[in-house]
């Protein structure tokens, strides 16, 4: 009786070659599972479905995890306005980490001898599918297929034909992995410093020239609106704003960034719905919170994103992290006033219950009236004292040493001009 081996396998050519190898080489039951973060349509998984039974697998499982991942994980990168180096919305890395977290728990399930996956080792990937395995699988084999006989993309496709299963190199010169929180393209110029990729290196094409301005709509840090049509969860909400701000060519940008293994890189990506919603819910966070609430939110949120992007979604203190975030959100309600244009997008201004800037406070263009010049004197002096008191101190030490140090110099003039007079 064969052991069983669960497989994440998405139908490319590299997960394919593994199913193959495991079966006629390996000699294991293969349990095929495509976990769905909301980066297939039906119409792909179908097909999925058919290649994997076709290779020999026992069974091909879809694993449909789209609202688990916003709710585990694309919400708090919302509430922390994550953009890693300020660009990078994380696509690709939280979507690993949910594939490799489902997969796991499906291979617990049936009570699977191998987990397998077909990282190549030279990235991100497999630290992050092997790290999550271990945590949750302990002691179970993980097996790479890639990484057992490095061969080349050409060699897979051979060996796929030797057992009469027709497949085709890609045509297409760029990877290019869509998700729900965006796309990401790698090809030939990101492997430099220096190239800029190509209009033709992403999916979508840039059609929309006529501006057009849209009103964002969150409740609580989520996004409920678009234009005031509610949606039944945020994840329908992120769907339409892509598809109004993608024929835009909005969210396109190239992301250098160090890789697990401490190596630089650059990945192209395209993220017009994740953009706009983390910058219209960070303008929609100046208005409504205290300034340390937006310190520390900035803090820790770039924290929650470096360990998101290494793989360590499951240590604990994320969790802590994401309690902080969910509630410094309580007030974060209101429109978010947006307008789109080719390429680019500008947040326009907000209108919420909770807006701290009231002139009813204070407002630079008019006489305060709550509070005097007089209480703006004493409030200078109090906020200062400390400071104040330093310059008291140290300024009288600095002073003394400058006039050392200037008596030293005079002294040394003195002892050259003899010397000379010596001479």
């Amino acid at each position: 009786m064969r052991k069983k081996v669960v497989l994440a396998f998405s139908g490319g050519i590299s997960s394919c070659y593994c199913a193959k190898f495991l079966i006629e080489t390996k000699k294991l039951e293969v349990h095929a599972v495509t976990v769905n973060t909301g980066n297939f349509t039906q119409e792909e998984l179908k097909e999925i479905e058919k290649k994997a039974l076709l290779l020999g697998a026992k069974d091909h499982t879809v694993l449909e995890e789209t609202n688990k991942y916003y709710e585990s994980c694309i919400r708090y990168l919302i509430f922390g306005n994550l953009l890693k180096n300020n660009a990078y919305p994380l696509s690709l890395s939280s979507q690993r980490v949910f594939e490799a977290i489902s997969v796991a728990g499906y291979a617990k399930t049936i009570h699977a001898d191998f987990l397998a996956h077909g990282c190549k080792g030279k990235g991100n990937d497999q630290v992050r599918f092997d790290l999550i395995f271990n945590t949750l699988v302990p002691g179970i084999e993980i097996l790479t297929p890639l990484t057992e006989k490095l061969i080349s993309r050409k060699e897979e496709i051979m060996f796929l034909h030797s057992f009469n299963f027709n497949v085709e190199g890609s045509k297409n010169k760029y990877f290019v992995n869509k998700g729900l929180w965006g796309t990401l393209i790698v090809g030939k110029e990101t492997l430099t410093s220096k190239e800029n990729r190509p209009e033709t290196a992403f999916p979508n094409e840039l059609t929309d020239t006529n501006a057009q301005d849209i009103i964002l709509t969150f409740e609580k840090g989520e996004i409920k609106a678009i234009n005031g049509v509610f949606f039944n969860s945020p994840v329908e909400a992120i769907y339409e704003l892509d598809m109004l701000a993608t024929p835009f060519g909005i969210g396109r940008n190239i992301h250098v960034g160090e890789s697990i293994m401490g190596i630089k890189g650059r990945i192209a990506f395209e993220g017009g719905a994740p953009l706009v919603i983390i910058k219209a819910h960070n303008m929609l966070e100046k208005h409504v919170l205290a300034k340390w609430q937006l310190y520390w939110k900035e803090q820790l949120s770039a924290w929650y994103g470096n360990l998101l992007h290494e793989g360590q979604f499951l240590d604990p203190v994320m969790r802590n992290i994401e309690r902080f975030l969910e509630d410094t959100q309580k007030n974060v309600s209101g429109e978010v006033y947006v307008s789109l244009a080719p390429q680019r997008f500008t947040v326009t201004g907000v209108k919420s219950p909770f807006d701290l800037m009231s002139d009813k406070f204070g407002s630079f263009d008019q006489m305060e009236s709550t509070w005097t010049s007089d209480d703006v004197k004493g409030f200078s002096k109090i906020t200062g004292n400390h400071v104040s008191i330093w310059h008291k101190v140290n300024g009288i030490k600095m002073s003394i040493e400058g006039q050392l140090n200037q008596s030293n110099e005079s002294t040394v003039q003195i002892n050259n001009h003899s010397s000379l007079l010596e001479d």
